[in-house]
């Protein structure tokens, strides 16, 4: 029973993850996109976890943990690109 909410969940965050696509790529401000990849960084981070969980692996938590840290790291070297027009 617990598979099949958790295969459901991830086929759920898949879509909303689309739907951040989308608003990456029409996204009118450079913010909007950073911000909607961060989520789509987050959401992909989730679904590796899930994925993870699902298949019984778990060498796939520290892929979605280095995941995670190096979303965080693109953040925030964009952000700083964005805000100063240079990286250091």
């Amino acid at each position: 029973m617990s598979m099949q909410i958790f295969t459901g969940i991830t086929i759920f965050l898949s879509l909303l993850a689309f739907v951040c696509l989308y608003r990456a790529y029409i996204g009118p401000t450079a913010a909007d996109r950073v911000v909607s990849i961060n989520v789509i960084t987050t959401k992909v981070t989730v679904l590796i976890a899930f994925i993870a969980i699902i298949t019984d692996q778990d060498a796939f938590v520290d892929v979605a943990l280095i995941y995670a840290m190096m979303g965080f790291i693109a953040t925030i070297a964009v952000s700083k690109y964005i805000e100063k027009e240079k990286l250091y």
